[in-house]
């Protein structure tokens, strides 16, 4: 694959890994021990705080915030303006009125597992668990995890459906009308059970 592509007005620490093909754009930053995987596409102000994992082919638009703690795991999508918080209390200051610093709040960040997909200006609390597939709806304030396929949306963000890996609503069959994609409920969440006969996924 090719080099990273960075856009002169990025901050990239040097501390910072981004791997082969991707691209970071206008004004993003990207901090220190931050790793950014290989063919991600990193959108215009982003900002990626320390230590942060970007799996491989993953797009994060305009002006969403991955704080800190959080992780992402391969072919993630999170929208513009997307927000994934780090502190559950969060405080400017302690009781007795001083500044709080790094040692005074606890680190805790969110897991956003394989293709899944955050929806824009949703808003992703701490220590959570975000499923394989699952789908956020634009706008939703995510408070507790969510399960591998499931279609989730408001504040507080709950299950109204599931999705297909096409990242269309699946019918009550559990069968996409999109693209003829068959699943089957295996515990809480369902797993493909085999491709109909069909268009392919757009």
């Amino acid at each position: 694959m090719n080099e990273p592509r960075i856009h002169p007005t990025a901050e990239v620490s040097p501390a910072a890994a981004v791997g082969p093909g991707a691209s970071i754009w206008h004004h993003a930053q990207v901090r220190e021990r931050a790793v950014i995987g290989p063919g991600c596409i990193i959108g215009k102000g982003v900002y990626v705080g320390a230590d942060v994992t970007v799996g491989a082919n993953c797009k994060i638009q305009n002006y969403a915030c991955v704080y800190e703690g959080n992780t992402l795991e391969d072919g993630v999508f999170i929208g513009p303006e997307v927000v994934l918080t780090n502190d559950r209390y969060p405080r400017a200051i302690n009781p007795d009125g001083t500044l709080k610093a790094a040692a005074d709040w606890e680190l805790s960040g969110s897991r956003i597992c394989y293709g899944a997909a955050i929806g824009a200006r949703s808003v992703i609390l701490p220590g959570l668990v975000i499923g394989r597939w699952a789908l956020v709806a634009a706008g939703s304030v995510v408070t507790r995890s969510v399960p591998d396929f499931a279609l989730v949306a408001g504040n507080p963000a709950r299950q109204v459906g599931w999705a297909c890996v096409c990242a269309r609503p699946l019918g009550a069959d559990l069968a996409c009308p999109a693209c003829g994609r068959r699943y089957r409920l295996a515990g809480e969440s369902p797993a493909i059970l085999e491709p109909a006969p069909g268009p392919e996924c757009p």
